[in-house]
Protein backbone atom coordinates (compact mmCIF):
# COMPACT_ATOMS: atom_id res chain seq x y z
CA UNK A 1 0.00 0.00 0.00
CA UNK A 2 0.95 2.92 -0.90
CA UNK A 3 1.52 6.00 1.42
CA UNK A 4 -0.70 8.21 0.02
CA UNK A 5 -3.60 5.34 -0.16
CA UNK A 6 -2.72 4.56 3.25
CA UNK A 7 -3.67 7.85 4.57
CA UNK A 8 -6.66 7.92 2.51
CA UNK A 9 -7.75 5.03 4.70
CA UNK A 10 -7.18 6.57 7.99
CA UNK A 11 -9.49 9.43 6.58
CA UNK A 12 -11.76 7.45 5.23
CA UNK A 13 -12.20 5.53 9.03
CA UNK A 14 -12.05 8.91 10.73
CA UNK A 15 -14.53 10.18 8.64
CA UNK A 16 -17.26 7.13 8.99
CA UNK A 17 -17.44 7.86 12.40
CA UNK A 18 -20.41 10.04 14.06
CA UNK A 19 -19.27 13.76 13.42
CA UNK A 20 -20.33 14.54 17.00
CA UNK A 21 -18.28 11.90 18.88
CA UNK A 22 -15.37 13.21 16.98
CA UNK A 23 -15.91 16.36 17.11
CA UNK A 24 -16.99 16.77 20.74
CA UNK A 25 -13.88 14.47 21.65
CA UNK A 26 -11.24 17.42 19.93
CA UNK A 27 -13.85 20.30 22.00
CA UNK A 28 -13.36 18.38 25.24
CA UNK A 29 -9.43 17.87 24.87
CA UNK A 30 -9.09 21.76 23.86
CA UNK A 31 -11.60 22.69 27.09
CA UNK A 32 -9.20 20.79 28.97
CA UNK A 33 -6.12 22.02 28.27
CA UNK A 34 -7.51 25.43 28.33
CA UNK A 35 -9.06 24.35 32.00
CA UNK A 36 -5.24 23.69 32.56
CA UNK A 37 -3.91 26.73 31.27
CA UNK A 38 -5.82 28.73 33.68
CA UNK A 39 -5.10 26.66 36.55
CA UNK A 40 -1.86 26.74 36.53
CA UNK A 41 -2.10 30.76 36.12
CA UNK A 42 -3.69 31.15 39.16
CA UNK A 43 -1.66 28.68 41.01
CA UNK A 44 1.46 30.28 39.26
CA UNK A 45 3.02 30.37 43.16
CA UNK A 46 1.92 26.38 43.85
CA UNK A 47 3.87 23.29 43.64
CA UNK A 48 1.68 21.43 40.78
CA UNK A 49 -0.30 18.74 41.72
CA UNK A 50 1.01 15.15 42.24
CA UNK A 51 -2.39 13.50 42.08
CA UNK A 52 -4.45 15.83 39.71
CA UNK A 53 -4.39 12.75 37.12
CA UNK A 54 -3.31 15.08 34.39
CA UNK A 55 0.34 15.11 32.76
CA UNK A 56 2.84 17.92 31.62
CA UNK A 57 2.40 19.73 28.75
CA UNK A 58 5.04 17.32 26.75
CA UNK A 59 3.15 14.41 27.90
CA UNK A 60 0.28 15.76 27.08
CA UNK A 61 0.88 16.32 23.61
CA UNK A 62 2.33 12.85 22.74
CA UNK A 63 -1.38 11.35 24.47
CA UNK A 64 -3.18 13.70 22.04
CA UNK A 65 -0.92 12.50 19.02
CA UNK A 66 -1.37 8.76 20.21
CA UNK A 67 -5.44 8.28 21.53
CA UNK A 68 -8.45 8.35 19.62
CA UNK A 69 -11.77 10.09 21.35
CA UNK A 70 -13.34 6.71 21.65
CA UNK A 71 -11.14 6.05 24.90
CA UNK A 72 -11.91 9.25 26.71
CA UNK A 73 -15.77 10.75 27.55
CA UNK A 74 -16.56 12.69 25.22
CA UNK A 75 -18.75 15.78 27.20
CA UNK A 76 -19.92 16.63 30.54
CA UNK A 77 -23.36 14.76 30.16
CA UNK A 78 -21.24 11.44 30.01
CA UNK A 79 -19.72 11.96 33.02
CA UNK A 80 -22.51 12.93 34.96
CA UNK A 81 -24.51 10.11 34.06
CA UNK A 82 -21.42 7.71 35.17
CA UNK A 83 -21.55 9.72 38.43
CA UNK A 84 -25.04 9.28 39.18
CA UNK A 85 -25.44 5.83 38.38
CA UNK A 86 -22.19 5.02 40.13
CA UNK A 87 -23.29 6.73 43.16
CA UNK A 88 -26.69 5.30 43.38
CA UNK A 89 -25.59 2.33 43.02
CA UNK A 90 -23.42 2.63 45.99
CA UNK A 91 -25.79 4.36 48.27
CA UNK A 92 -27.55 0.92 47.72
CA UNK A 93 -25.65 -1.67 47.60
CA UNK A 94 -21.87 -0.84 49.48
CA UNK A 95 -20.49 -3.16 52.08
CA UNK A 96 -20.68 -2.39 55.95
CA UNK A 97 -17.43 -2.42 56.92
CA UNK A 98 -15.66 -1.24 59.79
CA UNK A 99 -13.17 1.61 58.25
CA UNK A 100 -16.15 3.34 56.35
CA UNK A 101 -18.53 3.36 59.50
CA UNK A 102 -15.30 5.14 61.51
CA UNK A 103 -15.02 7.84 58.52
CA UNK A 104 -18.49 8.25 58.53
CA UNK A 105 -19.29 9.05 62.38
CA UNK A 106 -15.74 10.48 63.38
CA UNK A 107 -15.92 14.05 64.02
CA UNK A 108 -12.36 15.14 64.56
CA UNK A 109 -10.55 15.29 60.98
CA UNK A 110 -7.33 13.71 62.07
CA UNK A 111 -8.92 11.10 63.43
CA UNK A 112 -11.07 9.91 60.57
CA UNK A 113 -7.89 10.68 58.15
CA UNK A 114 -5.97 8.22 60.38
CA UNK A 115 -8.44 5.71 60.48
CA UNK A 116 -8.75 5.75 56.83
CA UNK A 117 -4.85 6.33 56.62
CA UNK A 118 -4.82 2.68 58.50
CA UNK A 119 -7.45 0.72 56.72
CA UNK A 120 -5.56 1.99 53.25
CA UNK A 121 -2.47 0.89 53.99
CA UNK A 122 -3.99 -2.51 55.22
CA UNK A 123 -6.15 -3.38 52.35
CA UNK A 124 -2.42 -2.81 50.27
CA UNK A 125 -2.53 -6.18 48.30
CA UNK A 126 -4.41 -7.90 50.69
CA UNK A 127 -8.07 -8.98 50.76
CA UNK A 128 -11.17 -6.84 52.61
CA UNK A 129 -12.28 -10.33 54.48
CA UNK A 130 -8.44 -10.88 56.11
CA UNK A 131 -8.18 -7.03 57.05
CA UNK A 132 -11.37 -6.50 58.75
CA UNK A 133 -9.83 -8.75 62.15
CA UNK A 134 -6.65 -6.93 61.88
CA UNK A 135 -7.94 -3.47 61.49
CA UNK A 136 -10.60 -3.81 64.52
CA UNK A 137 -7.98 -5.01 66.56
CA UNK A 138 -5.39 -2.05 65.44
CA UNK A 139 -8.06 0.35 66.38
CA UNK A 140 -8.99 -0.98 69.41
CA UNK A 141 -4.92 -0.75 70.86
CA UNK A 142 -3.87 2.41 68.83
CA UNK A 143 -7.09 4.49 68.51
CA UNK A 144 -5.31 7.72 67.94
CA UNK A 145 -2.10 8.74 65.63
CA UNK A 146 -0.53 9.43 69.31
CA UNK A 147 -1.25 6.33 70.84
CA UNK A 148 0.64 4.20 67.19
CA UNK A 149 3.60 7.24 67.48
CA UNK A 150 4.10 5.75 71.75
CA UNK A 151 4.17 2.23 70.46
CA UNK A 152 7.61 0.35 69.75
CA UNK A 153 8.08 -1.55 66.71
CA UNK A 154 8.33 -5.40 68.04
CA UNK A 155 4.47 -4.32 69.38
CA UNK A 156 3.43 -3.13 65.69
CA UNK A 157 5.30 -6.12 63.93
CA UNK A 158 3.51 -8.15 66.49
CA UNK A 159 -0.05 -6.96 65.71
CA UNK A 160 0.73 -7.36 62.13
CA UNK A 161 2.13 -10.79 62.16
CA UNK A 162 0.96 -12.69 59.59
CA UNK A 163 -0.83 -9.95 58.03
CA UNK A 164 2.30 -10.08 54.93
CA UNK A 165 4.48 -6.92 53.62
CA UNK A 166 5.84 -6.03 56.79
CA UNK A 167 7.17 -3.04 56.03
CA UNK A 168 3.76 -1.35 55.72
CA UNK A 169 3.12 -1.55 59.46
CA UNK A 170 6.95 -0.24 60.45
CA UNK A 171 6.44 2.67 57.87
CA UNK A 172 2.48 3.43 58.88
CA UNK A 173 4.25 3.76 62.76
CA UNK A 174 7.32 6.19 61.06
CA UNK A 175 4.38 8.13 59.67
CA UNK A 176 2.39 8.54 62.97
CA UNK A 177 5.41 9.84 64.89
CA UNK A 178 6.06 12.69 62.00
CA UNK A 179 2.70 13.64 62.47
CA UNK A 180 2.57 13.84 66.28
CA UNK A 181 6.50 14.96 66.54
CA UNK A 182 6.87 17.42 63.28
CA UNK A 183 3.60 17.95 62.62
CA UNK A 184 2.21 18.90 65.83
CA UNK A 185 -0.33 15.78 65.71
CA UNK A 186 -2.34 17.17 62.70
CA UNK A 187 -2.90 15.47 59.90
CA UNK A 188 -1.66 16.74 56.08
CA UNK A 189 -4.82 18.24 54.42
CA UNK A 190 -4.34 17.70 50.37
CA UNK A 191 -3.15 14.62 48.75
CA UNK A 192 0.11 16.42 47.65
CA UNK A 193 1.20 17.51 51.43
CA UNK A 194 0.42 13.81 52.36
CA UNK A 195 2.17 12.39 49.70
CA UNK A 196 4.77 15.04 50.44
CA UNK A 197 4.87 14.35 53.78
CA UNK A 198 4.56 11.13 55.09
CA UNK A 199 6.69 8.18 54.87
CA UNK A 200 5.06 5.01 52.83
CA UNK A 201 2.17 6.86 51.77
CA UNK A 202 2.36 6.80 47.79
CA UNK A 203 -0.06 8.58 44.99
CA UNK A 204 -2.97 6.48 45.79
CA UNK A 205 -3.30 6.49 49.44
CA UNK A 206 -2.89 10.10 49.42
CA UNK A 207 -5.86 10.87 47.24
CA UNK A 208 -7.73 8.39 49.04
CA UNK A 209 -7.24 10.01 52.52
CA UNK A 210 -7.62 13.27 50.82
CA UNK A 211 -10.88 12.27 49.61
CA UNK A 212 -12.58 9.97 51.82
CA UNK A 213 -11.17 11.77 55.21
CA UNK A 214 -10.53 15.72 53.64
CA UNK A 215 -13.60 15.68 51.06
CA UNK A 216 -10.38 16.60 48.36
CA UNK A 217 -11.81 16.29 44.97
CA UNK A 218 -8.58 14.28 43.29
CA UNK A 219 -9.72 10.96 41.76
CA UNK A 220 -7.02 7.20 42.80
CA UNK A 221 -6.40 4.52 40.94
CA UNK A 222 -5.84 1.25 41.97
CA UNK A 223 -6.24 -2.30 40.63
CA UNK A 224 -10.01 -2.17 40.84
CA UNK A 225 -10.51 1.13 39.58
CA UNK A 226 -7.63 0.63 37.10
CA UNK A 227 -9.92 -2.78 35.72
CA UNK A 228 -13.32 -0.47 35.51
CA UNK A 229 -11.36 1.94 33.68
CA UNK A 230 -10.02 0.25 31.50
CA UNK A 231 -13.29 -1.98 30.08
CA UNK A 232 -15.52 1.08 30.50
CA UNK A 233 -13.07 3.05 27.83
CA UNK A 234 -12.15 -0.10 25.83
CA UNK A 235 -8.24 0.39 27.00
CA UNK A 236 -6.47 -2.80 26.35
CA UNK A 237 -2.44 -1.95 26.87
CA UNK A 238 -1.00 -2.93 30.03
CA UNK A 239 -2.41 -0.35 32.53
CA UNK A 240 0.74 -0.49 34.36
CA UNK A 241 2.93 1.10 31.41
CA UNK A 242 3.96 4.77 31.84
CA UNK A 243 1.10 6.31 29.21
CA UNK A 244 -1.70 4.17 30.05
CA UNK A 245 -0.71 4.78 34.00
CA UNK A 246 -1.14 8.39 33.21
CA UNK A 247 -4.78 8.11 30.85
CA UNK A 248 -6.33 6.45 33.40
CA UNK A 249 -5.34 9.02 36.32
CA UNK A 250 -6.30 11.72 33.79
CA UNK A 251 -9.61 9.70 33.07
CA UNK A 252 -9.94 9.39 37.61
CA UNK A 253 -9.40 12.64 37.95
CA UNK A 254 -12.52 13.71 35.25
CA UNK A 255 -14.69 11.41 36.80
CA UNK A 256 -14.50 12.12 40.48
CA UNK A 257 -17.33 13.91 41.99
CA UNK A 258 -16.90 17.11 43.31
CA UNK A 259 -19.72 17.06 45.83
CA UNK A 260 -18.91 13.37 47.28
CA UNK A 261 -15.18 12.40 46.26
CA UNK A 262 -14.52 10.24 48.91
CA UNK A 263 -17.57 8.06 48.19
CA UNK A 264 -17.25 8.21 44.38
CA UNK A 265 -13.60 7.12 45.00
CA UNK A 266 -14.85 3.93 47.52
CA UNK A 267 -17.63 3.22 45.14
CA UNK A 268 -14.88 2.94 41.95
CA UNK A 269 -13.38 0.22 44.01
CA UNK A 270 -16.21 -1.41 45.16
CA UNK A 271 -17.70 -2.18 41.90
CA UNK A 272 -14.11 -3.10 40.60
CA UNK A 273 -14.03 -5.72 43.77
CA UNK A 274 -17.83 -6.94 43.78
CA UNK A 275 -19.04 -6.40 40.34
CA UNK A 276 -16.21 -5.56 37.31
CA UNK A 277 -14.05 -8.65 38.94
CA UNK A 278 -11.08 -9.79 36.83
CA UNK A 279 -12.00 -13.45 35.80
CA UNK A 280 -15.87 -13.46 36.01
CA UNK A 281 -17.47 -10.22 35.94
CA UNK A 282 -21.51 -9.48 36.80
CA UNK A 283 -22.30 -7.62 33.78
CA UNK A 284 -25.80 -7.65 34.34
CA UNK A 285 -25.02 -5.85 37.42
CA UNK A 286 -23.19 -2.93 36.62
CA UNK A 287 -24.98 0.32 37.17
CA UNK A 288 -22.83 1.95 34.75
CA UNK A 289 -23.17 -1.03 31.96
CA UNK A 290 -24.64 1.33 28.93
CA UNK A 291 -21.42 3.52 29.23
CA UNK A 292 -18.90 0.70 28.91
CA UNK A 293 -17.04 0.22 25.60
CA UNK A 294 -15.84 -3.67 26.52
CA UNK A 295 -19.67 -4.33 27.30
CA UNK A 296 -20.55 -2.75 23.73
CA UNK A 297 -17.70 -4.56 22.04
CA UNK A 298 -18.97 -7.85 23.18
CA UNK A 299 -22.50 -7.16 21.96
CA UNK A 300 -20.91 -6.33 18.54
CA UNK A 301 -19.04 -9.14 18.54
CA UNK A 302 -22.18 -11.43 18.89
CA UNK A 303 -24.26 -9.69 16.18
CA UNK A 304 -21.54 -9.87 14.15
CA UNK A 305 -21.00 -14.11 14.93
CA UNK A 306 -24.40 -14.74 14.62
CA UNK A 307 -24.86 -12.53 11.30
CA UNK A 308 -28.50 -11.83 12.01
CA UNK A 309 -27.53 -8.20 10.65
CA UNK A 310 -26.44 -7.29 7.37
CA UNK A 311 -23.06 -5.16 7.01
CA UNK A 312 -21.38 -4.11 10.19
CA UNK A 313 -23.41 -3.35 13.31
CA UNK A 314 -23.68 0.94 13.97
CA UNK A 315 -21.18 0.52 16.99
CA UNK A 316 -18.65 3.07 17.79
CA UNK A 317 -15.22 1.95 17.19
CA UNK A 318 -11.35 3.58 17.84
CA UNK A 319 -10.82 5.97 15.06
CA UNK A 320 -7.16 5.13 15.00
CA UNK A 321 -5.91 2.02 13.56
CA UNK A 322 -4.97 -0.91 16.35
CA UNK A 323 -1.02 -0.65 15.48
CA UNK A 324 -1.47 3.18 15.98
CA UNK A 325 -3.46 3.44 19.20
CA UNK A 326 -1.45 2.96 22.46
CA UNK A 327 -4.25 2.20 24.19
CA UNK A 328 -6.26 -0.34 22.36
CA UNK A 329 -5.61 -4.24 22.63
CA UNK A 330 -1.99 -5.04 21.76
CA UNK A 331 -1.90 -6.39 17.84
CA UNK A 332 0.13 -9.14 19.09
CA UNK A 333 -3.02 -10.07 21.51
CA UNK A 334 -6.27 -9.27 19.18
CA UNK A 335 -9.63 -9.76 20.20
CA UNK A 336 -10.76 -12.98 21.76
CA UNK A 337 -14.07 -13.91 21.72
CA UNK A 338 -14.18 -16.46 24.77
CA UNK A 339 -12.61 -13.74 27.16
CA UNK A 340 -15.62 -11.22 26.68
CA UNK A 341 -15.02 -7.84 28.60
CA UNK A 342 -11.98 -9.84 30.22
CA UNK A 343 -10.19 -8.98 27.23
CA UNK A 344 -10.13 -5.29 29.15
CA UNK A 345 -6.96 -4.85 29.78
CA UNK A 346 -4.57 -7.09 29.05
CA UNK A 347 -1.72 -7.45 31.34
CA UNK A 348 1.93 -8.01 31.03
CA UNK A 349 3.17 -11.32 32.30
CA UNK A 350 4.88 -10.98 35.71
CA UNK A 351 7.94 -11.99 36.24
CA UNK A 352 8.26 -15.25 38.20
CA UNK A 353 9.82 -14.91 41.73
CA UNK A 354 13.04 -15.82 42.52
CA UNK A 355 14.04 -19.24 44.27
CA UNK A 356 15.92 -19.33 47.34
CA UNK A 357 16.81 -21.63 49.67
CA UNK A 358 17.88 -21.66 53.81
CA UNK A 359 18.00 -24.10 56.66
CA UNK A 360 16.44 -23.79 59.82
CA UNK A 361 16.47 -25.06 63.30
CA UNK A 362 13.80 -25.47 65.78
CA UNK A 363 15.60 -25.72 68.84
CA UNK A 364 13.57 -26.70 71.73
CA UNK A 365 14.54 -26.94 75.53
CA UNK A 366 11.45 -29.54 76.90
CA UNK A 367 12.74 -29.33 80.68
CA UNK A 368 13.11 -25.77 80.64
CA UNK A 369 10.87 -24.28 84.28
CA UNK A 370 7.60 -23.03 83.24
CA UNK A 371 7.71 -25.50 80.67
CA UNK A 372 9.14 -26.44 76.90
CA UNK A 373 10.45 -23.59 75.50
CA UNK A 374 12.18 -22.75 71.94
CA UNK A 375 14.92 -20.03 70.63
CA UNK A 376 14.37 -17.55 68.26
CA UNK A 377 16.92 -14.71 67.17
CA UNK A 378 15.84 -11.17 65.42
CA UNK A 379 16.09 -10.82 62.34
CA UNK A 380 17.88 -7.29 61.09
CA UNK A 381 16.08 -4.15 60.93
CA UNK A 382 16.34 -3.96 57.00
CA UNK A 383 15.14 -5.88 54.27
CA UNK A 384 12.95 -9.07 54.25
CA UNK A 385 10.90 -9.40 57.47
CA UNK A 386 13.07 -6.84 58.75
CA UNK A 387 12.58 -6.61 62.57
CA UNK A 388 10.97 -9.91 62.95
CA UNK A 389 11.54 -13.16 65.10
CA UNK A 390 12.51 -16.35 63.20
CA UNK A 391 14.05 -19.60 64.10
CA UNK A 392 18.16 -19.55 63.72
CA UNK A 393 18.60 -19.87 59.58
CA UNK A 394 21.25 -20.11 57.80
CA UNK A 395 21.70 -20.17 53.48
CA UNK A 396 21.08 -23.39 52.25
CA UNK A 397 24.25 -25.80 51.10
CA UNK A 398 24.56 -28.10 48.66
CA UNK A 399 26.14 -30.72 50.71
CA UNK A 400 24.23 -32.40 53.65
CA UNK A 401 27.52 -32.21 55.83
CA UNK A 402 28.12 -28.56 55.00
CA UNK A 403 24.29 -27.85 55.90
CA UNK A 404 24.19 -29.42 59.08
CA UNK A 405 27.75 -27.99 60.10
CA UNK A 406 26.69 -24.42 59.24
CA UNK A 407 23.59 -24.93 60.78
CA UNK A 408 24.84 -26.37 63.99
CA UNK A 409 27.51 -23.67 64.33
CA UNK A 410 24.87 -20.65 63.99
CA UNK A 411 22.68 -22.55 66.55
CA UNK A 412 25.94 -22.51 68.56
CA UNK A 413 26.31 -18.87 68.24
CA UNK A 414 23.52 -18.27 69.70
CA UNK A 415 23.09 -20.96 72.61
CA UNK A 416 26.60 -22.24 73.74
CA UNK A 417 27.93 -26.16 72.72
CA UNK A 418 25.45 -28.45 71.49
CA UNK A 419 24.74 -32.56 71.07
CA UNK A 420 25.05 -32.57 66.78
CA UNK A 421 23.77 -35.79 66.93
CA UNK A 422 20.67 -34.59 67.81
CA UNK A 423 20.16 -32.52 64.86
CA UNK A 424 17.61 -34.34 62.80
CA UNK A 425 15.92 -33.05 59.10
CA UNK A 426 12.15 -33.03 59.32
CA UNK A 427 11.21 -31.89 55.87
CA UNK A 428 10.78 -28.83 54.08
CA UNK A 429 8.39 -25.36 54.02
CA UNK A 430 7.63 -23.61 50.37
CA UNK A 431 6.48 -19.94 50.66
CA UNK A 432 6.17 -17.43 48.46
CA UNK A 433 6.70 -13.97 49.27
CA UNK A 434 5.78 -11.07 46.89
CA UNK A 435 9.14 -11.42 44.84
CA UNK A 436 10.66 -14.55 46.25
CA UNK A 437 9.93 -18.27 46.45
CA UNK A 438 11.63 -19.43 49.87
CA UNK A 439 12.27 -22.95 51.06
CA UNK A 440 12.93 -23.97 53.92
CA UNK A 441 14.81 -26.97 54.80
CA UNK A 442 13.58 -28.01 58.51
CA UNK A 443 15.34 -29.15 61.24
CA UNK A 444 14.49 -29.99 64.38
CA UNK A 445 16.93 -30.44 67.91
CA UNK A 446 15.63 -30.88 71.00
CA UNK A 447 17.56 -30.93 74.33
CA UNK A 448 16.50 -33.22 76.74
CA UNK A 449 19.00 -34.28 79.94
CA UNK A 450 20.54 -31.31 79.68
CA UNK A 451 20.87 -28.26 81.99
CA UNK A 452 18.43 -25.53 80.64
CA UNK A 453 20.11 -22.31 78.84
CA UNK A 454 19.15 -19.45 80.58
CA UNK A 455 21.02 -16.40 78.90
CA UNK A 456 21.10 -15.91 75.02
CA UNK A 457 22.96 -13.16 73.83
CA UNK A 458 21.15 -9.89 72.71
CA UNK A 459 18.90 -10.38 69.68
CA UNK A 460 17.96 -14.01 70.72
CA UNK A 461 15.44 -15.29 73.24
CA UNK A 462 13.48 -18.36 74.27
CA UNK A 463 10.00 -18.17 74.23
CA UNK A 464 7.27 -21.05 75.02
CA UNK A 465 4.83 -21.92 72.34
CA UNK A 466 2.21 -19.77 73.84
CA UNK A 467 4.33 -16.69 73.54
CA UNK A 468 5.47 -17.60 69.95
CA UNK A 469 2.34 -17.60 69.06
CA UNK A 470 1.71 -14.35 69.85
CA UNK A 471 5.13 -13.01 69.02
CA UNK A 472 6.29 -10.78 65.70
CA UNK A 473 6.67 -13.99 63.66
CA UNK A 474 6.22 -14.64 60.47
CA UNK A 475 3.65 -16.95 58.43
CA UNK A 476 6.63 -19.01 57.16
CA UNK A 477 7.84 -19.56 60.56
CA UNK A 478 4.40 -20.78 61.83
CA UNK A 479 4.65 -22.95 59.25
CA UNK A 480 8.35 -24.46 59.97
CA UNK A 481 6.89 -24.80 63.60
CA UNK A 482 3.99 -26.68 62.27
CA UNK A 483 6.48 -29.05 60.78
CA UNK A 484 8.45 -29.87 63.82
CA UNK A 485 5.09 -30.15 65.85
CA UNK A 486 3.94 -32.61 63.58
CA UNK A 487 7.22 -34.96 63.66
CA UNK A 488 6.77 -35.07 67.81
CA UNK A 489 5.94 -38.70 69.14
CA UNK A 490 2.18 -39.27 70.53
CA UNK A 491 1.13 -35.59 70.64
CA UNK A 492 0.30 -32.92 67.89
CA UNK A 493 -0.18 -29.53 69.38
CA UNK A 494 -1.99 -27.78 66.76
CA UNK A 495 -4.41 -24.41 68.64
CA UNK A 496 -2.18 -21.07 68.44
CA UNK A 497 -2.88 -21.18 72.12
CA UNK A 498 -0.70 -24.30 73.07
CA UNK A 499 -3.54 -26.70 73.12
CA UNK A 500 -3.00 -29.99 72.57
CA UNK A 501 -4.62 -33.34 71.73
CA UNK A 502 -3.14 -36.65 71.17
CA UNK A 503 -3.13 -37.78 67.34
CA UNK A 504 -4.43 -41.91 66.88
CA UNK A 505 -1.50 -43.79 65.00
CA UNK A 506 -3.56 -43.52 61.85
CA UNK A 507 -2.64 -39.31 61.55
CA UNK A 508 0.75 -40.03 60.22
CA UNK A 509 2.95 -36.75 60.39
CA UNK A 510 2.92 -36.55 56.46
CA UNK A 511 -1.04 -36.47 56.95
CA UNK A 512 -0.54 -33.71 59.78
CA UNK A 513 1.64 -31.64 57.02
CA UNK A 514 -1.23 -32.15 54.82
CA UNK A 515 -4.03 -30.95 56.97
CA UNK A 516 -2.27 -27.54 58.16
CA UNK A 517 -1.18 -26.52 54.51
CA UNK A 518 -4.83 -27.00 53.48
CA UNK A 519 -6.94 -26.27 56.49
CA UNK A 520 -4.59 -24.29 59.14
CA UNK A 521 -2.92 -21.56 56.27
CA UNK A 522 -2.68 -18.24 56.83
CA UNK A 523 -5.73 -16.71 57.56
CA UNK A 524 -7.84 -19.65 56.63
CA UNK A 525 -11.31 -20.33 58.86
CA UNK A 526 -9.67 -23.27 60.36
CA UNK A 527 -6.98 -20.81 62.04
CA UNK A 528 -9.10 -17.76 62.73
CA UNK A 529 -10.87 -20.59 65.37
CA UNK A 530 -7.87 -21.84 66.54
CA UNK A 531 -6.85 -18.04 67.11
CA UNK A 532 -10.10 -17.85 69.49
CA UNK A 533 -8.82 -20.87 71.50
CA UNK A 534 -11.16 -23.31 69.75
CA UNK A 535 -9.40 -26.98 70.22
CA UNK A 536 -10.39 -28.87 67.08
CA UNK A 537 -11.39 -33.01 66.51
CA UNK A 538 -8.21 -33.71 64.66
CA UNK A 539 -9.97 -37.09 63.59
CA UNK A 540 -12.53 -34.80 61.80
CA UNK A 541 -10.03 -32.84 59.97
CA UNK A 542 -8.74 -35.50 58.73
CA UNK A 543 -11.72 -36.87 57.07
CA UNK A 544 -12.03 -33.67 55.60
CA UNK A 545 -9.14 -33.52 54.36
CA UNK A 546 -9.15 -37.33 52.60
CA UNK A 547 -13.31 -36.09 51.50
CA UNK A 548 -11.76 -33.36 49.59
CA UNK A 549 -9.01 -35.96 48.18
CA UNK A 550 -11.89 -37.22 46.61
CA UNK A 551 -13.54 -34.35 45.17
CA UNK A 552 -16.21 -34.06 47.98
CA UNK A 553 -16.77 -29.91 48.69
Amino acid sequence: MTPLVSRLSRLWAIMRKPRAAVGSGHRRQAASQERRQKHAKSNSQAKPSACDGLARQPEEVVLQASVSPYHLFRDIAEVTAFRRSLLSWYDQEKRDLPWRRRAEDEVDPDRRAYAVWVSEVMLQQTQVATVINYYTGWMQKWPTLQDLASASLEEVNQLWAGLGYYSRGRRLQEGARKVVEELGGHMPRTAETLQQLLPGVGRYTAGAIASIAFGQATGVVDGNVARVLCRVRAIGADPSSTLVSQRLWGLAQQLVDPARPGDFNQAAMELGATVCTPQRPLCSQCPVQSLCRARQRVEREQLLASRSLSGNPDVEECALNTGQCQLCLPASEPWDQTLGVVNFPRKASRKPPREESSATCVLEQPGALGGAQILLVQRPNSGLLAGLWEFPSVTWEPSEQLQRKALLQELQRWAGPLPATRLRHLGEVVHTFSHIKLTYQVYGLALEGQTPVTTVPAGARWLTQEEFHTAAVSTAMKKVFRVYQGQQPGTCKVSLLGLSQPVSPGLRPWVFSQLTDECLGEHSPLQASLERGIVLDLEKLHCGVQGRGKGKK
